[in-house]
């Protein structure tokens, strides 16, 4: 059976992202899983298959033939989570540079945290940025990879690119904070 799925608008927040009328097809499998399609501007046709036993593969079908796979690639459980939050980073980064674009008065900041400060090899917690500051560390850039939604337990490493979003005011006291070090 497929269903297909359009976000009514005003609902894409419970999905996190923005109205745009994503086509999302899911078809049940009988004896296999289910297959989620997602048909691009494009109109090219992305699948994700979930298998019963809870492996599953991304597939690519032909554009003009929709039930021809043109390619698959099954991903173990850390590819999957690896792609899922690659993708869900790069577009909250995408939308925070978008809203600091149309909302006056917030912005978003990349604030590098240099070897000398306090807070390396600490939790991002110990910074208390949101509480001290009103300002929210939304990502951290860490060897060309991007830890979306840190929490309060990630450990800071040197050279991390701390991604914070807030006022003018908040942002610079946030970096102040990370330049003084814990108290």
């Amino acid at each position: 059976m497929r269903r297909t799925v359009r976000i009514a608008a005003g609902a894409e927040h419970l999905l996190g992202c923005q109205p745009m009328g994503v086509r999302i097809e899911r078809t049940d499998l009988p004896g296999i899983g289910v297959r989620n399609d997602i048909l691009t501007e494009a109109g090219r046709r992305i699948s994700v298959i979930t298998y019963r036993n809870g492996e599953r593969d991304i597939a690519i079908f032909d554009v003009d033939d929709p039930d021809a796979c043109e390619d698959s690639i099954a991903l173990t459980d850390d590819e999957a989570t690896s792609i899922g939050e690659l993708l869900g980073a790069s577009v909250t980064l995408s939308r925070l540079t978008g809203l600091g674009e149309n909302a006056t008065g917030l912005y978003t900041e990349e604030i590098t945290l240099p070897a000398s400060s306090g807070f390396v090899s600490r939790p991002m917690g110990d910074m208390k940025a949101r509480t001290l500051t009103g300002s929210s560390i939304v990502a951290i850039a860490r060897d060309g990879q991007v830890i979306p939604s840190p929490g309060p337990e990630t450990r800071l490493e040197s050279g991390d690119t701390i991604v914070a979003v807030g006022t003018r005011k908040g942002l610079d006291a946030l970096v102040d904070i990370i330049d003084r070090g814990p108290r």
